[in-house]
C-alpha cells in the first residue's frame, strides 16, 4: 500500500493550448493482478481525496468488503493538480526552478482523464474491470472512457453528471471568492489562504450536505444557549480539518477542472449525443438527498448512457452519502454484477446454440 510514483518525461499537453514541462502521478496499487489481467478496479477520487482508496472509501473498499484486495487489482492515482504526490500547484516548475503556486495552469476534466491514460500505459493495463468514481471521480471516469471506447468493461458512477450545472459552479465560484479574499492568496507561499480555505470548506458543506442533514446532526438541544451552537463549531472545525491536510492553490485548481466538465465539448453537437458514444455496461447511482448533484442528473446520464443501469440510495447525508453509505452501496453494485452476470451467460449460451 504504499505510495508510488509515475513519471511523465514529455511535454503534457493541456486542453487550453498550454503544457506542463512533464507530469509525475503519485499513485497506489492493492492486491494482485491475475493472470487473465481481468480483475483490475480502478477507482477515480473526488475533489480532495487521494490515492489510499481504503482511506477514504473504507467499508466499499477493504478486505471485508465489496472490492477486496484479495480479489482485485485496485488502482487509484492522485488526480492532476492536487496536492498529494502528483503536479500541481505546490509542485516545482522545472523550467523556473520555482514552485507554481498560483501560476500553475488551469487543467480540465478532460487533462486529467488524459493523464490516467499515461499511468494505465505505465502500468500496462489492457482492460480495466470496473471503473469507478463519485462526484468529480465520476466526471473524470466519463471523460476517461469517451477518450479511450475499450477501456472499461464495467463503468459506476455515482452522484456525477454530464455537464458541470450553473448550481454546482455557483457554489464553486463562492468558495474561490472566499480562497481570493484573503490577501495571502497571492503571496505565493504554500501556506498561504489558509483563512480563505476555511471559509470556502464552509460554504462547500451547505451543499455537500444540506438542510435535513444539519437538522438531524447539528441540533442544539440546550435551548438556552445564545452562542457557540453546534452547526456554527462544525463549519469552523470542518474548514480547519481542511486547512490542515489541503493547499488552497490546489483546491481552486481542481473547482476549476470540475466546472470545465462537458461531455460534448469538442466532441458531439449534443451532450445527448456524446454519452451515447459511451460503451462500457454502466450503473448510476443517486443520492436520494443530494441538492448538489440532484438525482434528475443521473437519471439523464443512465437515460442517454446505452447501456446504463440506474439505481438510487437513501441518506441523510446528501451529497456526501455516496462516501458514507457503503453498505447500500455495496447492495447495488452487488446487485447490477450479479444481473451482468446473468445477462452475459444468456449472451454465451446464444452463441453457442447459434
Amino acid at each position: 500500500m504504499s505510495l508510488s510514483k509515475f513519471t511523465y518525461q514529455k511535454r503534457f499537453q493541456l486542453e487550453n493550448g498550454q503544457s506542463l514541462p512533464g507530469i509525475e502521478i503519485a499513485y497506489q496499487t492493492f492486491g494482485t493482478l491475475n493472470k487473465e489481467r481481468n480483475n483490475v478496479i480502478w477507482v477515480v477520487h473526488a475533489l480532495t481525496a487521494n490515492s489510499n482508496v481504503f482511506d477514504w472509501w473504507n467499508g466499499l473498499f477493504g478486505e471485508n468488503s465489496l472490492y477486496n484486495p484479495n480479489d482485485y487489482f485496485i488502482v487509484c492515482a492522485n488526480n492532476l493538480g492536487s496536492c498529494y504526490g502528483t503536479t500541481g500547484p505546490l509542485s516545482i516548475n522545472s523550467e523556473t526552478k520555482e514552485a507554481w503556486f498560483n501560476y500553475f495552469p488551469q487543467v480540465t476534466i478532460k487533462d486529467i482523464a488524459a493523464s490516467l491514460e499515461l499511468l494505465k500505459e505505465h502500468l500496462h493495463i489492457d482492460k480495466i474491470h470496473t471503473l469507478i468514481g463519485g462526484s468529480q471521480g465520476g466526471q473524470i471516469a466519463q471523460e476517461w472512457v469517451l477518450q479511450n471506447s475499450t477501456l472499461a468493461e464495467n463503468l459506476i458512477l455515482i452522484a456525477t453528471n454530464a455537464q458541470h450545472s450553473p448550481w454546482g459552479i455557483a457554489f464553486n465560484e463562492s468558495q474561490r471568492l472566499a480562497i481570493k479574499a484573503d490577501r495571502t492568496y497571492y503571496s505565493n507561499t504554500e501556506d498561504a489562504a489558509k483563512k480563505g480555505l476555511a471559509a470556502a470548506r464552509s460554504i462547500a458543506l451547505l451543499s455537500y450536505r444540506g438542510y435535513s442533514a444539519y437538522d438531524t446532526t447539528q441540533k442544539d438541544v440546550n435551548y438556552n444557549k445564545t452562542t457557540n451552537y453546534a452547526s456554527a463549531s462544525y463549519q469552523r472545525y470542518q474548514g480547519e480539518k481542511l486547512v490542515n491536510r489541503f493547499n488552497a492553490y490546489s483546491y481552486v485548481r481542481l473547482l476549476d477542472a470540475m466546472d470545465s466538465h462537458n461531455v460534448a465539448r469538442n466532441r458531439s453537437e449534443t451532450i445527448e449525443q456524446a454519452l451515447k458514444l459511451i460503451k462500457a455496461n454502466t450503473l448510476v447511482i443517486g443520492v436520494t438527498t443530494d441538492i448538489l448533484f440532484p438525482t434528475a442528473e443521473q437519471k439523464y446520464l443512465a437515460k442517454y448512457i446505452s447501456n446504463a443501469t440506474y439505481a438510487e440510495i437513501d441518506s441523510e447525508y446528501g451529497h456526501d452519502g455516496f462516501l458514507i453509505e457503503t453498505s447500500k452501496l455495496t447492495k447495488v453494485i452487488t446487485e447490477y454484477y450479479a444481473k451482468e452476470k446473468i445477462k452475459k451467460d444468456k449472451l454465451n449460451l446464444q452463441k453457442t446454440n447459434n
